[in-house]
């Protein structure tokens, strides 16, 4: 019986040093569809997560908005109702505004510059002031595609937005384009833009041409148009709160499981933006080129930075990286 009590009592003690009692449920959220890289990357870096740790963190993802809109996660992360998120720059921007400054049109000129950015002084610079000011952890950043213009009408310059009713995030930064062309900005839900779309509450909306793919919006909408106005990206965030709880060794992991996650997604959306403008010209969509040059210079003219609270320094260290 002694013996029989001994390997119990080992056995118990190696679940217990396992984490087999200690696993913690994590809630990992996002507004995008599950059919989009965002998605499948985050499943993915759920499963690492849980791998790595040795099953002592264990994630759970909710896509689509399933648990709050994008400023409901963002909230989130201060409330403790979602421990990890993806979510712009542009979000994060409303607690840390000189983050914002990436969401100023025309900031970077591609994919490439965007990528080599995450990588510069000025990027851990201003990941670190948003960590100060709100204790959430930015751990990596993604390209998640160059924002164009649908519509209903065909746009060849910028001035031929005038009056335009277009669904734009309530974000100043995605407002500054459309407004300096004279359009008629609305700030629809993500999740409601098809419908408005549909019914004509709005005639135009901007996002990547992945993301008017995965949204279907190419069904109520004839005129794509390649303003190219934002290079956009993703941030994955780690709750304050959780961050804290993590000892240096998972630090490092959910660092590098987020990395490798926002690497693998960048690279899917690099290459499907390749072969998109073929795919809704096939559907019938007419895809239009403009002078960027002409959108560019409307907005350096009538849109400040520091109307967002940006810094015209920090847009220029971002300019300069090559």
């Amino acid at each position: 019986m002694n013996t029989l009590k001994k390997t119990l009592l080992a056995i118990l003690l190696a679940a217990v040093a396992g984490g087999a009692f200690a696993q913690t449920k994590l809630k990992w959220a996002h507004v995008y569809e599950t059919s989009e890289p965002f998605h499948k990357w985050s499943v993915w870096a759920a499963g690492e997560l849980n791998k790595r740790t040795n099953g002592k963190y264990s994630a759970d993802v909710y896509p689509a908005s399933q648990l709050g809109k994008e400023n409901d996660i963002n909230q989130g992360l201060t409330l403790g109702t979602v421990d990890i998120i993806i979510t712009g720059s542009s979000f994060s921007a409303k607690s840390f505004p000189r983050i914002g400054v990436t969401y100023y049109p025309y900031t970077f000129r591609d994919a490439d510059h965007l990528l080599k950015y995450t990588k510069s002084d000025i990027y851990r610079e201003l990941v670190k002031g948003y960590a100060d000011k709100t204790g959430n952890q930015i751990l990596a950043t993604t390209y998640y595609g160059t924002r164009h213009t649908t519509s209903n009408r065909p746009i060849a310059k910028c001035a031929d937005m005038k009056g335009l009713k277009i669904r734009v995030p309530d974000v100043p930064a995605y407002l500054a384009m459309p407004r300096a062309c004279g359009a008629n900005t609305s700030p629809i839900a993500f999740a409601e833009v098809y419908l408005a779309l549909q019914n004509g509450t709005v005639e135009a909306q901007e996002n990547p041409l992945t993301t008017i793919e995965a949204k279907k919006f190419y069904e109520v909408q004839k005129y794509i148009v390649l303003t190219g106005h934002i290079v956009d990206h993703l941030n994955t965030v780690v709750s304050g709160k959780l961050w804290k709880q993590l000892s240096d060794s998972e630090k490092k992991i959910f660092t590098e499981v987020a990395q490798e996650a926002a690497a693998g997604a960048s690279k899917d959306i690099v290459a499907r933006e390749k072969e998109l403008v073929d795919v809704f010209k096939k559907k019938g969509l007419t895809v239009t080129e403009v002078d960027r040059n002409d959108f560019r210079d409307t907005v350096l003219k009538s849109v400040k930075f520091e109307e967002f609270g940006y810094r015209k320094s920090d847009w220029d260290r971002i300019q300069a990286i090559k």
